[in-house]
């Protein structure tokens, strides 16, 4: 429970569904307490009503002494019928009377036509007749009750207190609580299907618009992974207004690592133009001087660190590249310049390298690494340099083979070693292919050494991702 808690806390996507079904679920209960409520009042209503009509009755029937007259208290529809559930009851100085004990109505005969008319029934002072029904604002004030029958059901009755001459009149009409509960149970029914309806078609249309409004959240990772794999150089700033300042501030970081890469790569320059001429010629007085070959060994391990540690700090000065390079351009303008360099030596070249194809690697760096392969090839070939790039699971393989002689398993196990390096001298390969390998590795990518099965000579791979 703790670790779902904690995967919502550190999701909008799950905070934001959380909220919203947090509220529906309390706006729901609100609604369904409330219209329940409602319901219930106004089933009530008519209930009460009912019961003050039977308490109206029986009010106007009380005399001024207190005692019932059984003539007038009659029993409205339903009240006194046995294991019914309505009743009434007087209690007053002259005891208590029950519905069902009194007589039933004298049935009048109709008058003859010489018969007199009957003679009103005698009112008091100031009293004016009106119908039994629902008492008046200026009547008795009528409390309501709640109790249970001898068999548990609940009853709901309607009391109201007359003071007479002789003492206090109280006067009940009690009525069944189903009349009130059947009907509220029928109409709950369909209304919380209704609410658990309306609750199903809300948590619907909140997934929706959080899946609606969390996708420029996700459209902006994917712009970033464009950024970052090098196939684009920025965010686009086509953002809802609420991501703008964010994708503004991404852009000028982006923009502020190009410029330090760039300041990066120019203190570099300067560093290695420093360090490399005073080790060349450092190296050329101990070979004049025939120094021991431990010293020169030394000196060249000074100088590999120096150009490991450098091309470490050029690749990693922002983080690695974030551009895409082409191949096929490199390759071209690389081969246009090694023709002229090498004009004596004419070569043969197969090249077969797509268009489209590139990798997620810094221009100066593909141009260094293919460059020193290629001179290597055409230094060592006899007539013929191949040139063949290929794609495989995100990744560039670029062969680079030659006619020439070759090396055996013991100098190619010896060149791909960390830190060693073959001697420039004769037909070996020199410092070009311990560079290549380093710039290989700083940048993802690897390098290895095989005999061509076509033209027989060495055949050197390069792998490349495509993407950081």
């Amino acid at each position: 429970m703790r670790k779902r808690f904690r995967l919502i806390r550190r999701s909008l996507f799950g905070r934001m569904l959380a909220i919203a079904a947090l509220s529906t679920g309390i706006a729901l209960l609100f609604a369904g307490i409330t219209i329940g409520h409602v319901l219930e009042r106004f089933v009530t209503r008519g209930l009460d009503e009912r019961l003050d009509a039977q308490v109206a009755v029986l009010a106007r029937a009380v005399r001024p002494d207190g005692s019932l007259d059984r003539s007038r208290a009659i029993d409205l529809p339903e009240f006194g019928e046995p294991d019914s559930g309505w009743s009434w009851q007087v209690d007053g100085p002259a005891g208590r009377v029950a519905s069902g004990t009194t007589p039933p109505p004298t049935v009048v005969r109709p008058a003859t036509i010489n018969s007199p008319p009957p003679a009103p029934t005698p009112q008091r002072a100031g009293e004016r007749p009106r119908p039994p029904g629902p008492l008046g604002p200026d009547d008795h004030r009528i409390h309501p009750g709640e109790a249970r029958d001898h068999s548990g059901e609940r009853l709901h009755s309607r009391t109201m207190d007359i003071t007479t001459p002789r003492g206090t009149v109280t006067i009940k009409a009690i009525g069944p609580r189903r009349i009130v509960e059947e009907p509220l149970r029928e109409a709950m029914i369909p209304l919380l299907g209704s609410l658990a309806l309306l609750g199903a078609g809300l948590a619907l249309a909140t997934l929706v618009q959080l899946r609606f409004g969390l996708r420029p959240l996700r459209e902006l990772r994917t712009a970033l992974a464009a950024v970052r794999a090098g196939t684009e150089q920025h965010v686009p700033d086509d953002q809802p207004g609420e991501l703008q300042p964010l994708v503004a501030e991404l852009n000028a970081l982006i923009d502020q690592n190009a410029a330090g890469l760039v300041h990066a790569r120019q203190h570099v320059a300067n560093l290695a133009h420093g360090l490399k001429t005073p080790l060349a010629a450092l190296s050329l007085k101990l070979a004049e001087a025939n120094a021991d070959a431990d010293v020169r060994d030394m000196v060249d391990q000074i100088d590999r660190r120096v150009r490991h540690h450098l091309g470490r700090a050029r690749t990693d000065a922002t983080g690695g590249a974030r551009t895409r390079t082409p191949i096929a351009p490199a390759v071209a303008d690389l081969v246009a310049v090694l023709r002229r360099i090498h004009a004596d030596r004419p070569m043969t070249l197969d090249i077969v390298v797509p268009d489209k194809l590139a990798v997620a690697i810094d221009p100066q760096d593909l141009d260094e690494m293919i460059g020193n392969l290629l001179d290597n090839a055409w230094r060592h070939a006899r007539a013929a340099v191949s040139i063949i790039a290929t794609s495989i699971d995100g990744a560039v393989t670029l062969e680079i083979a030659d006619d020439g002689q070759g090396l055996d398993d013991t100098a190619m196990a010896q060149a791909v070693l960390p830190g060693r390096r073959l001697d420039e001298r004769g037909d070996g390969h020199g410092f070009g292919l311990s560079i290549t390998r380093e710039l290989a590795e700083l940048n993802g990518g690897t390098v290895t050494l095989d005999r061509s099965p076509v033209l027989g000579g060495l055949l050197v791979r390069l792998t490349l991702p495509q993407r950081r």
